[in-house]
């Protein structure tokens, strides 16, 4: 009973922290754009922590481990694949995105900025784009209510729809109270959190190991193949299938909304470089701690004879195992904060989505408060669905987020770069490409398996679906604007030096 009160004082004290700083996001935001994109006023920290934050998600504190876990350091190609995507992506889209989105009539969300880019007066990407953000997110945010239900039932004991539900409400309350700043200050401090429990959690299952050498051990006593990259299999089709399976989650950032918007509101292009070099950092050792934590367990577990359920409980079982439960109280809001800083995240895009870039189609003339008003309307909204999808999950939280990450990356990924890097796309090869690979990502999920005899991610094929038939169709299609021209050259010189004002 102790034991389960100072987790308990951890876990309410984490709470009201998350709660005040929504509230004080509410005091700084006056209007529409305030809410949906932080008034364009990111520091590149605040940029960086809440991008890897709202990234990562629950998997990094319960998906990835529980991988590594089952499977051994093959699953560690997705840390890889990752790391090598991130920095891209800030590298390349970051700046130009900054400064494009600003130059194609100040675009808030990715679907205003195709049709402003593209000069597209039929409506049709943005509401398409708009419809394809709704359908993922939501399924995403789903993902991560089911996360929070798991969690709860190995913190508390408690049933799994009661933890759900707890997650879903204080996370809901402070989102829409706080809008995008308010999700982005709560990120860098879950940020903060997620990195030092992950750097924690392993050193203390070494030191109780024996060290390094004994835990190594421990593992090859289990099984010796869970310490090779490639599953002690050598180059068959099935492991290399599965590794490029798992590198191919780093094509996912250049299309994941929740991520990219937060380069679209840093306070001007030349803040990329320096939140890169956070952000990466964190990332790099919030990834190295993940997998090592799963590889731990598997000494650790076989050591004691530890009851693991659920794979994906790792983290946390070890956390209990080993950790004053003060401590292990810190740990499980950190795991609750990788869960809830993803959930607020994906909500206001959701938010966004539909009321920049639909509603916003029927009713120009709608009012900043209007606008504001049904943006918490919308959150509220998508959080219900998406709560009502999680009271039966029927996948892993690792299999829930691989779907949503795939249909994101391979529907906006590709748009995305032709966007930012290439002159000649046009309206219909960007809308024909997207749909295609949104299509190919649910098809694949389906038949994937049949067609190889391996379960090749369907991110590949619907990535490169996608960049296929966005190219073939805009050659068909392209007619020169030289408006469009000029602004893709002005943003291209925005993206290299600072703003004038």
């Amino acid at each position: 009973m102790a034991d389960r009160t100072y987790q308990f004082i951890a876990l309410v004290a984490y709470f009201v922290v998350m709660l005040a700083i929504g509230y004080y996001a509410y005091r700084r935001t006056s209007g529409h754009e305030d809410y949906m994109l932080g008034g364009r006023r990111l520091s590149p920290t605040t940029a960086a922590l809440s991008a890897g934050a709202s990234d990562m998600s629950g998997w990094l504190m319960m998906g990835l481990p529980g991988a590594i876990y089952v499977s051994g350091l093959i699953e560690g190609w997705i840390a890889v694949g990752l790391t090598i995507g991130a920095y891209f992506n800030w590298r390349l889209v970051a700046p130009r995105l900054r400064s494009y989105t600003e130059t194609a009539k100040n675009s808030i969300t990715i679907p205003s900025f195709f049709e402003n880019r593209l000069h597209d007066t039929s409506r049709s990407l943005r509401v398409a784009s708009g419809a394809i953000v709704l359908v993922f997110f939501t399924f995403y945010v789903s993902s991560m209510m089911v996360a929070g239900g798991v969690f709860f039932e190995v913190a508390f004991d408690t049933p799994y729809r009661t933890g759900m539900l707890i997650v879903a409400a204080v996370t809901l309350a402070y989102t829409l109270i706080g809008g995008f700043l308010g999700a982005s200050l709560t990120d860098v401090v879950q940020g903060t959190m997620m990195m030092i429990a992950l750097l924690v959690v392993p050193v203390v299952v070494v030191v109780s190991l024996g060290g390094v050498g004994e835990a190594l051990e421990g593992i090859r006593e289990v099984d010796p193949a869970r310490l090779s990259p490639l599953a002690g299999a050598g180059l068959t089709g099935a492991s290399v299938v599965g590794v490029v399976s798992a590198l191919a989650w780093g094509l996912g950032y250049f299309g994941q909304p929740h991520i990219i918007v937060r380069f679209m509101a840093m306070r001007d292009a030349l803040s990329a470089g320096r939140a890169r070099r956070i952000g990466i950092g964190w990332m790099v050792i919030s990834l190295v701690g993940a997998v090592v934590t799963g590889l731990l367990g598997i000494a650790y577990v076989n050591r004691i004879g530890l009851d693991l359920g659920d794979p994906e409980q790792v983290v946390l079982a070890l956390s209990q195992a080993l950790l004053h439960p003060l401590l292990v109280g810190a740990i499980f809001a950190a795991a609750l904060a990788a869960i809830m800083s993803t959930v607020s995240s994906q909500l206001i895009v959701c938010s966004s989505a539909f009321v920049e870039d639909l509603y916003r189609i029927v009713r120009k003339d709608a009012s900043p408060r209007n606008l504001v008003v049904l943006g918490r309307v919308a959150v509220l909204a998508v959080a219900v669905v998406a709560t009502v999808l999680a009271l039966n999950p029927t996948d892993t939280i690792l299999g829930l987020v691989a779907f949503a990450w795939a249909g994101f990356g391979a529907s906006f990924g590709p748009a995305i770069l032709l966007s930012l890097f290439w002159r000649r796309l046009s309206t219909w090869g960007a809308l024909a490409g997207m749909v295609t690979g949104a299509v190919t990502v649910i098809l694949w999920k389906q038949l994937g398996p049949q067609i190889l005899g391996a379960t090749l991610y369907e991110i590949v094929p619907g990535f490169l679906a996608n960049l296929l038939v966005a190219v073939v169709v805009s050659r068909l299609t392209h007619q020169p604007n030289e408006e469009m021209e000029r602004e893709f050259a002005a943003a291209a010189r925005g993206a290299r030096r600072a703003p004038a004002a």
